[in-house]
């Protein structure tokens, strides 16, 4: 399950690249803060449980703050 975590951080990665180039530095900045958690999770030889439950609860806050987002923050709109 660590190796799981890596492909996460690689994948992460992969988008704070894209982003930086992309112009878009908020966002990168928040995949590579995702980058580390997931690089720093992979290293820690925990169980397959507990990696489980970290998975979950990470699921868990990007639900949430992706619905707080969405709600409270995102201005529908047709264009600029």
């Amino acid at each position: 399950m660590d190796r799981m975590f890596r492909v996460l951080a690689f994948w992460t990665g992969i988008f704070t690249v894209m982003f930086y180039v992309g112009d878009m530095l908020n966002t990168a900045l928040l995949f590579l803060v995702q980058t580390a958690f997931f690089l720093t999770l992979s290293y820690l030889k925990l169980s397959e449980r507990m990696y489980m439950y970290l998975f979950g609860a990470y699921c868990t806050v990007f639900i949430v703050g992706y619905t707080w987002y969405s709600e409270f923050i995102l201005v529908p709109g047709f264009g600029h």
